[in-house]
Parts: C-alpha cells; sequence; structure tokens
C-alpha cells in the first residue's frame, strides 16, 4: 500500500526532493537514455504528488493549474520506479493526480504530452488523443486531453 503526499515546492524537504529528483533522472535519463533538461524551472509552479511505500518514493508526478504549462492543467512527469511497476502503482498515481487537480483547481480539463507507448495506460483513465504524434527529447509523444465529462 502506497501512501500519497501532495506538497507545493517550498514544502517539500530537502530528502523528498532528493529522492524525486533521483527517480526522475533514473526513468528519464538513466533508464529511458534520453539527455535532456529534467530541471526546468517549472517545479516552483507545481504541485508534487509523490508516493511513498516504506519510507521510500516509488511513484511520483507534478501538477500544473492551467496556464502554469499548458492552456489547460496538465500532470507531468509521471514516474514509478521500475522494480515497482508490476504493482499498479502507475494507475493509483495518476487517479490521485486527476484528483488532486480537481481537488486543488477545480474542474478543469486536463492537458498531458504522453510518451506514444503509453497511449493505452492514459486511455484507460480517460484521456482522449489530439493533434498529430511528435518528437520530444528523441522520443515519440502524442497530445492527450482528459475532458470535464471524463472526470
Amino acid at each position: 500500500m502506497m501512501t500519497f503526499y501532495l506538497k507545493k515546492f517550498n514544502e517539500l524537504s530537502n530528502q523528498e526532493l532528493y529522492e524525486i529528483l533521483q527517480l526522475r533522472s533514473e526513468v528519464f535519463v538513466v533508464e529511458q537514455t534520453c539527455i535532456y533538461q529534467d530541471i526546468d524551472g517549472k517545479d516552483y509552479k507545481a504541485l508534487h504528488l509523490f508516493g511513498e511505500k516504506e519510507g521510500e518514493i516509488v511513484a511520483y508526478t507534478r501538477l500544473f493549474k492551467a496556464g502554469d504549462y499548458f492552456d489547460n492543467a496538465s500532470i507531468g512527469r509521471v514516474a514509478v520506479k521500475q522494480i515497482h511497476r508490476s504493482f499498479g502503482y502507475g494507475h493509483q498515481i495518476i487517479k490521485e493526480s486527476i484528483n488532486a487537480i480537481y481537488n486543488n483547481f477545480g474542474i478543469s480539463n486536463i492537458e498531458i504530452s504522453a510518451q506514444k507507448y503509453l497511449q493505452s495506460f492514459y486511455e484507460s483513465h480517460g484521456f482522449k488523443a489530439f493533434g498529430p504524434d511528435y518528437l520530444e527529447d528523441g522520443i515519440p509523444h502524442i497530445a492527450m486531453l482528459l475532458t470535464n465529462e471524463g472526470i
């Protein structure tokens, strides 16, 4: 069972921030062999949602209100530690992220830039693809939207 925490940037402890950045680096830089600028200056605006299991951060997302990243509210940097992916934590953190956006920003459309291979995963949560596929940091992506009707 994971315990979820939702914090603003200035509420994160040094250890939490370190573990979050370590997890993002493990997944997006090392595992996906993608060199990109993870620390992009947007973390200050985001709400940080993370799941802990036995004192370790194993799942993470960052959430933005409408206008802070996209025109719509958004979920990004979705990451689950590789050794914990068979437990459904990705689905849990997406559900928690949708609820957190609803509870903190009100009902709004949620836009994501999804890695193409995860399209069906996000569709299972009500997201619908729009627009053409595109490359982001050399990885195929698709824009997806969850509308108020989908929540």
